[in-house]
Protein backbone atom coordinates (compact mmCIF):
# COMPACT_ATOMS: atom_id res chain seq x y z
CA UNK A 1 0.00 0.00 0.00
CA UNK A 2 1.22 3.07 -0.95
CA UNK A 3 2.78 5.51 2.03
CA UNK A 4 -0.11 7.96 1.97
CA UNK A 5 -2.84 5.53 1.59
CA UNK A 6 -1.58 3.60 4.76
CA UNK A 7 -1.08 7.15 6.86
CA UNK A 8 -5.22 7.83 5.20
CA UNK A 9 -6.37 4.28 6.86
CA UNK A 10 -4.09 4.70 10.05
CA UNK A 11 -5.86 8.38 10.75
CA UNK A 12 -9.10 6.45 9.68
CA UNK A 13 -8.38 3.81 12.22
CA UNK A 14 -7.29 6.27 15.42
CA UNK A 15 -10.29 8.57 14.53
CA UNK A 16 -12.38 5.56 14.55
CA UNK A 17 -11.18 4.02 18.15
CA UNK A 18 -11.07 7.91 19.50
CA UNK A 19 -14.44 8.90 18.10
CA UNK A 20 -16.39 6.60 21.04
CA UNK A 21 -17.67 8.74 24.35
CA UNK A 22 -16.01 8.00 27.56
CA UNK A 23 -17.41 5.53 29.19
CA UNK A 24 -18.09 6.22 32.90
CA UNK A 25 -16.84 3.50 35.39
CA UNK A 26 -19.31 1.92 37.73
CA UNK A 27 -16.50 2.93 40.64
CA UNK A 28 -13.69 4.39 40.74
CA UNK A 29 -10.90 3.36 43.58
CA UNK A 30 -7.58 4.84 44.77
CA UNK A 31 -4.78 2.73 45.16
CA UNK A 32 -2.60 5.62 46.00
CA UNK A 33 -2.36 9.67 47.11
CA UNK A 34 -1.85 11.00 43.61
CA UNK A 35 -4.73 12.18 41.24
CA UNK A 36 -3.26 9.34 38.51
CA UNK A 37 -3.58 6.36 40.72
CA UNK A 38 -6.82 5.18 40.55
CA UNK A 39 -8.84 2.41 39.07
CA UNK A 40 -12.12 2.51 36.94
CA UNK A 41 -14.06 -0.53 37.82
CA UNK A 42 -16.51 -1.67 35.64
CA UNK A 43 -18.88 -4.52 36.63
CA UNK A 44 -20.09 -7.07 34.38
CA UNK A 45 -23.05 -7.40 32.64
CA UNK A 46 -25.09 -10.17 32.18
CA UNK A 47 -25.89 -13.53 34.77
CA UNK A 48 -26.35 -11.46 38.40
CA UNK A 49 -27.48 -14.25 40.04
CA UNK A 50 -25.99 -14.14 43.86
CA UNK A 51 -22.66 -16.68 43.61
CA UNK A 52 -22.18 -16.44 39.91
CA UNK A 53 -19.01 -14.66 39.62
CA UNK A 54 -17.26 -13.02 36.65
CA UNK A 55 -13.11 -13.57 35.14
CA UNK A 56 -11.39 -10.17 36.25
CA UNK A 57 -9.54 -8.28 33.15
CA UNK A 58 -6.89 -5.75 34.09
CA UNK A 59 -6.47 -3.05 31.57
CA UNK A 60 -3.71 -0.66 31.36
CA UNK A 61 -3.90 1.72 28.39
CA UNK A 62 -1.54 2.77 26.23
CA UNK A 63 -0.14 6.68 24.69
CA UNK A 64 3.75 5.47 24.69
CA UNK A 65 3.55 6.33 28.64
CA UNK A 66 2.97 10.23 27.41
CA UNK A 67 0.30 12.15 28.74
CA UNK A 68 -1.52 13.06 25.40
CA UNK A 69 -3.91 9.87 26.36
CA UNK A 70 -5.00 8.63 29.94
CA UNK A 71 -7.29 5.86 30.63
CA UNK A 72 -10.51 7.52 29.58
CA UNK A 73 -9.56 6.43 26.13
CA UNK A 74 -9.74 2.83 27.04
CA UNK A 75 -13.04 3.38 29.02
CA UNK A 76 -14.73 2.24 25.31
CA UNK A 77 -13.17 -0.68 25.09
CA UNK A 78 -13.10 -1.61 28.92
CA UNK A 79 -17.45 -1.30 28.52
CA UNK A 80 -17.15 -3.74 25.37
CA UNK A 81 -15.56 -6.17 27.24
CA UNK A 82 -18.09 -5.77 30.79
CA UNK A 83 -20.75 -6.12 27.94
CA UNK A 84 -19.07 -9.32 26.66
CA UNK A 85 -19.44 -10.37 30.32
CA UNK A 86 -15.74 -9.73 32.06
CA UNK A 87 -15.48 -7.66 35.13
CA UNK A 88 -12.97 -4.66 33.60
CA UNK A 89 -10.86 -2.84 36.20
CA UNK A 90 -8.63 -0.02 34.09
CA UNK A 91 -5.79 1.06 35.78
CA UNK A 92 -4.46 4.53 35.58
CA UNK A 93 -0.79 5.10 36.57
CA UNK A 94 1.68 8.29 35.80
CA UNK A 95 2.84 9.26 32.51
CA UNK A 96 5.22 11.70 30.87
CA UNK A 97 6.79 14.36 32.63
CA UNK A 98 6.10 17.84 34.42
CA UNK A 99 7.53 21.19 34.74
CA UNK A 100 10.58 22.43 33.06
CA UNK A 101 12.40 20.54 30.75
CA UNK A 102 9.62 18.31 30.24
CA UNK A 103 10.22 18.31 26.23
CA UNK A 104 12.16 16.53 24.14
CA UNK A 105 14.61 18.19 21.62
CA UNK A 106 11.24 17.91 19.57
CA UNK A 107 8.99 18.90 21.60
CA UNK A 108 7.14 15.93 22.56
CA UNK A 109 6.58 15.46 25.98
CA UNK A 110 9.05 12.96 27.60
CA UNK A 111 7.64 9.68 27.68
CA UNK A 112 6.90 7.99 31.43
CA UNK A 113 8.54 8.51 34.54
CA UNK A 114 11.05 6.80 36.05
CA UNK A 115 10.57 5.10 38.59
CA UNK A 116 6.74 6.16 39.45
CA UNK A 117 5.16 4.88 36.16
CA UNK A 118 6.54 1.58 37.16
CA UNK A 119 5.70 2.33 40.94
CA UNK A 120 1.83 3.09 39.85
CA UNK A 121 1.94 -0.08 38.34
CA UNK A 122 3.00 -2.43 40.85
CA UNK A 123 1.17 -0.52 43.79
CA UNK A 124 -2.38 -1.21 42.00
CA UNK A 125 -1.84 -4.36 41.16
CA UNK A 126 -0.89 -5.49 44.72
CA UNK A 127 -3.37 -3.23 46.01
CA UNK A 128 -6.19 -4.25 43.34
CA UNK A 129 -7.63 -8.13 44.84
CA UNK A 130 -9.01 -6.34 48.53
CA UNK A 131 -9.67 -3.10 46.38
CA UNK A 132 -11.82 -5.63 44.03
CA UNK A 133 -13.82 -7.57 46.99
CA UNK A 134 -14.66 -4.24 48.59
CA UNK A 135 -15.65 -2.43 45.48
CA UNK A 136 -17.00 -4.75 42.96
CA UNK A 137 -17.92 -7.99 44.05
CA UNK A 138 -19.09 -9.90 41.71
CA UNK A 139 -15.39 -10.03 39.97
CA UNK A 140 -13.42 -13.38 40.48
CA UNK A 141 -9.98 -11.90 40.94
CA UNK A 142 -8.65 -15.75 40.85
CA UNK A 143 -9.53 -15.41 37.03
CA UNK A 144 -7.46 -12.59 36.69
CA UNK A 145 -5.93 -11.50 32.69
CA UNK A 146 -3.86 -8.70 32.64
CA UNK A 147 -4.33 -6.41 28.85
CA UNK A 148 -2.92 -3.58 27.81
CA UNK A 149 -2.51 -1.71 24.45
CA UNK A 150 1.12 -0.27 23.20
CA UNK A 151 2.44 0.66 25.81
CA UNK A 152 -0.37 -0.68 28.42
CA UNK A 153 1.01 -3.58 26.65
CA UNK A 154 4.74 -3.42 27.64
CA UNK A 155 3.09 -2.72 31.51
CA UNK A 156 1.32 -5.78 30.99
CA UNK A 157 4.05 -8.23 30.09
CA UNK A 158 6.30 -6.60 32.57
CA UNK A 159 4.14 -6.64 35.59
CA UNK A 160 3.40 -10.64 34.82
CA UNK A 161 7.17 -10.87 34.98
CA UNK A 162 8.11 -9.12 38.61
CA UNK A 163 9.71 -12.23 39.97
CA UNK A 164 12.03 -12.70 37.23
CA UNK A 165 13.34 -8.75 38.10
CA UNK A 166 16.64 -8.46 39.58
CA UNK A 167 17.20 -9.25 43.05
CA UNK A 168 17.73 -5.44 44.12
CA UNK A 169 14.31 -4.13 42.12
CA UNK A 170 11.27 -2.35 44.55
CA UNK A 171 8.88 -3.81 42.43
CA UNK A 172 10.30 -7.77 42.48
CA UNK A 173 7.96 -10.28 43.82
CA UNK A 174 8.55 -14.04 45.63
CA UNK A 175 6.81 -15.84 43.13
CA UNK A 176 4.94 -15.16 39.83
CA UNK A 177 1.81 -13.64 39.95
CA UNK A 178 -1.64 -15.20 40.13
CA UNK A 179 -2.59 -14.82 36.50
CA UNK A 180 -4.63 -16.78 34.16
CA UNK A 181 -2.36 -14.97 31.24
CA UNK A 182 -1.57 -11.62 29.59
CA UNK A 183 -2.98 -10.99 26.10
CA UNK A 184 -0.83 -8.06 25.27
CA UNK A 185 -2.01 -5.33 22.41
CA UNK A 186 0.48 -4.30 19.80
CA UNK A 187 2.89 -4.19 23.08
CA UNK A 188 6.32 -2.30 23.28
CA UNK A 189 7.15 -5.78 23.78
CA UNK A 190 10.79 -5.63 23.23
CA UNK A 191 12.80 -2.28 23.65
CA UNK A 192 15.95 -2.61 22.04
CA UNK A 193 13.86 -3.82 19.12
CA UNK A 194 11.81 -0.76 18.98
CA UNK A 195 14.49 1.33 19.73
CA UNK A 196 16.32 0.28 16.70
CA UNK A 197 12.52 1.17 14.69
CA UNK A 198 12.27 4.56 16.32
CA UNK A 199 8.75 3.46 17.57
CA UNK A 200 6.87 6.78 19.41
CA UNK A 201 9.77 8.61 18.82
CA UNK A 202 12.53 7.32 20.83
CA UNK A 203 9.74 6.29 24.02
CA UNK A 204 11.48 3.24 25.25
CA UNK A 205 14.57 5.06 25.92
CA UNK A 206 13.19 8.51 26.84
CA UNK A 207 11.00 6.06 29.77
CA UNK A 208 14.36 4.26 31.02
CA UNK A 209 15.34 8.05 31.64
CA UNK A 210 17.74 8.84 28.57
CA UNK A 211 20.47 7.35 26.64
CA UNK A 212 22.76 7.18 29.67
CA UNK A 213 21.37 4.77 31.65
CA UNK A 214 19.18 2.61 28.87
CA UNK A 215 20.98 -0.36 28.92
CA UNK A 216 21.49 -0.18 32.48
CA UNK A 217 17.88 0.13 33.13
CA UNK A 218 16.74 -2.58 30.49
CA UNK A 219 17.12 -5.52 32.76
CA UNK A 220 14.41 -3.87 35.07
CA UNK A 221 11.94 -2.56 32.70
CA UNK A 222 12.07 -4.63 29.13
CA UNK A 223 9.94 -7.45 29.08
CA UNK A 224 12.54 -9.19 26.36
CA UNK A 225 14.40 -10.03 28.49
CA UNK A 226 12.54 -11.14 31.66
CA UNK A 227 11.51 -14.20 30.35
CA UNK A 228 10.31 -17.01 30.43
CA UNK A 229 7.36 -16.18 32.89
CA UNK A 230 5.53 -19.51 32.94
CA UNK A 231 2.36 -17.52 32.24
CA UNK A 232 0.26 -17.80 29.40
CA UNK A 233 0.52 -15.47 26.64
CA UNK A 234 -0.54 -14.32 23.39
CA UNK A 235 0.26 -11.07 21.49
CA UNK A 236 -2.55 -9.45 19.30
CA UNK A 237 -0.91 -7.58 16.56
CA UNK A 238 -1.99 -6.03 13.53
CA UNK A 239 0.37 -6.17 10.34
CA UNK A 240 -0.27 -2.88 9.10
CA UNK A 241 0.68 -1.10 12.27
CA UNK A 242 2.76 1.65 11.61
CA UNK A 243 2.75 3.26 14.92
CA UNK A 244 4.29 -0.42 16.82
CA UNK A 245 5.28 -2.32 13.97
CA UNK A 246 5.02 -6.33 14.14
CA UNK A 247 8.57 -6.75 14.42
CA UNK A 248 8.62 -5.66 17.93
CA UNK A 249 6.11 -8.45 18.69
CA UNK A 250 7.57 -11.46 17.07
CA UNK A 251 11.06 -10.10 18.59
CA UNK A 252 9.23 -10.77 22.26
CA UNK A 253 8.21 -14.16 20.74
CA UNK A 254 11.46 -15.18 19.72
CA UNK A 255 13.00 -14.40 22.49
CA UNK A 256 10.53 -16.67 24.41
CA UNK A 257 11.28 -18.98 22.04
CA UNK A 258 14.74 -18.89 22.88
CA UNK A 259 14.18 -19.15 26.80
CA UNK A 260 12.12 -22.30 26.19
CA UNK A 261 8.52 -20.78 26.60
CA UNK A 262 6.16 -20.31 23.61
CA UNK A 263 3.97 -17.23 23.31
CA UNK A 264 1.32 -16.95 20.86
CA UNK A 265 1.26 -14.17 18.06
CA UNK A 266 -1.47 -13.35 16.58
CA UNK A 267 -1.16 -11.23 13.56
CA UNK A 268 -4.50 -9.36 11.82
CA UNK A 269 -4.35 -8.97 8.71
CA UNK A 270 -4.84 -5.42 6.87
CA UNK A 271 -5.21 -3.95 10.64
CA UNK A 272 -3.16 -1.52 12.14
CA UNK A 273 -2.96 0.13 15.47
CA UNK A 274 -6.48 1.09 17.14
CA UNK A 275 -8.77 -1.28 15.35
CA UNK A 276 -7.11 -3.44 18.56
CA UNK A 277 -9.31 -1.34 21.53
CA UNK A 278 -11.70 -0.17 19.17
CA UNK A 279 -15.57 -1.80 20.45
CA UNK A 280 -16.49 -0.58 16.34
CA UNK A 281 -13.71 -2.73 14.62
CA UNK A 282 -13.98 -6.50 14.04
CA UNK A 283 -10.20 -6.69 15.71
CA UNK A 284 -11.93 -5.82 18.99
CA UNK A 285 -13.70 -8.60 18.70
CA UNK A 286 -11.01 -10.99 18.32
CA UNK A 287 -9.35 -9.45 21.21
CA UNK A 288 -12.16 -10.55 23.09
CA UNK A 289 -11.90 -14.20 22.14
CA UNK A 290 -8.29 -14.15 22.85
CA UNK A 291 -9.28 -12.75 26.82
CA UNK A 292 -11.74 -15.24 26.97
CA UNK A 293 -10.11 -18.17 26.15
CA UNK A 294 -7.30 -17.67 28.76
CA UNK A 295 -10.18 -16.36 31.10
CA UNK A 296 -13.33 -18.83 31.08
Amino acid sequence: MPDDAAASRAAAEEASALSHPAVAADVTVAYGDHPDQVIDLYAPHGDDRPGVLAPLVVALHGGAWRTRFDRRHLSPFASFLARRGFAVASVEYRCGATGPGADDADGVTVAGRWPETFDDVAAALDALPALVRGALPRADSRRLVLTGHSAGGHLALWAAARHLLPADAPWRTAGPPPLRGVVALAPIADFEVAEKLAVCAGAARQLLGGEAVFEERRPYADPALLLPTGIATTLVQGRADGIVPYPVAEAYADAAAKAGEVVGLTLLEDVGHFPLIDPAADACAVVAEEIAQLAF
